[in-house]
């Protein structure tokens, strides 16, 4: 189902934040552009990165990506067909702003730590060792 969009975003100085952020918006977007910051992938390659997420969901947010001009499916005339997405221009100039993200995270959940006394290993959706906070009970 498509998202539903303003039509006119002058609502305030802070629109063009809302907007960007509804571009870039959904629980995979952020990551995929992360991924294809290092190249052109294959579905499957990707698909790989993110075990939790389903193919109807990659495929929604790749689309949608797509449709918004910050990734370019290729499809090759080959049996079995091959598709491989990559980064546009527009796409790649989301590179400053996702590094950003990236950075900020190291500094404030704890990838980028050692891992607090508070926290134990657990492996996230990429594969990654990242802490889980534990809360105490205070009894």
């Amino acid at each position: 189902m498509p998202r539903i969009r303003h039509k006119q975003l002058d609502c305030s100085p802070g629109c063009a934040v809302e907007a960007t952020l509804e571009l870039i918006d959904g629980k995979w977007k952020g990551v995929i552009l992360f991924h294809l910051l290092q190249g052109t992938m294959r579905f499957n390659a990707l698909r790989k990165r993110f075990p939790n997420v389903t193919q109807r969901m990659l495929t929604a947010q790749l689309r949608e990506l797509e449709h918004d001009g910050f990734v370019l499916r290729t499809v090759y005339a080959e049996v079995p067909p091959k598709v491989e997405y990559s980064l546009t221009e527009r796409g790649r100039s989301l590179e400053p702003v996702i590094m950003a993200l990236k950075h900020w995270g190291d500094a404030h959940t704890g990838f980028g730590r050692g891992q607090g006394p508070m926290s134990k290993p657990d492996v996230s959706c990429h594969g990654e060792q990242r802490p889980i906070s534990v809360v105490m009970d205070g009894r």
